[in-house]
């Protein structure tokens, strides 16, 4: 009798784990990794050649993030100061003080939300006396991946913008043009 009962269950156990139901529905898509820890997204993008508007007193360059970012998110602003040949661009961490003659100096700094950031330019000077550092500028927005809990990731030099690239592991031979 145990014999038996034994072949009832072995073959019951194969014949039912053969069976196949109906497929499920697809799970919500998930996020992106950096190297392989979950939950990380990292991007660049640039605005090339923008011009700062002057707006109430100040001088601003104004966008819109879409999508929006997580709350932990950071978000760096690297300005093209210039290049070494063709090939290799010159990147400076913003904010960034420009020291002119006589004295005078020309701040970049900015500001992010989840939803936007504005790039400001300033001076202790009359700043449209310096089209050159108002007009046609080239600016890579890099977001960060963030996380309020987590200590332990090793940060990059961020000032250093092909550290930050690597670090996030982001490609930036195309980067999305705003």
């Amino acid at each position: 009798m145990k014999k038996i009962l034994t072949l009832f269950a072995v073959v019951g156990l194969i014949v039912f784990s053969s069976c196949e139901g109906p497929e499920g529905p697809e799970g919500p898509p998930g996020l992106d990794g950096l190297k392989g820890e979950p939950g990380y997204v990292s991007e660049v993008f640039e605005l090339q050649n923008v011009n700062f508007s002057f707006n109430a007193n100040e001088y601003k360059i104004y966008r819109q993030l879409n999508p929006v970012i997580a709350s932990s998110d950071v978000v760096l602003i690297y300005r093209l100061a210039g290049t070494i040949n063709s090939n290799t661009p010159i990147w400076q961490l913003i904010p960034r003080t420009i020291y002119l003659s006589n004295n005078r100096e020309l701040d970049y700094d900015f500001d992010f939300s989840r939803q936007d950031f504005t790039i400001y330019a300033g001076g202790n000077y009359d700043e449209s006396t310096t089209p050159d550092l108002l007009n046609n500028q080239t600016f890579r927005i890099v977001i960060v991946p963030g996380s309020f809990s987590d200590k332990s990731v090793n940060k990059p030099d961020y000032s250093d913008y092909n550290a930050v690239i690597k670090k996030y592991n982001i490609d930036d031979s195309n980067v999305q043009k705003l």
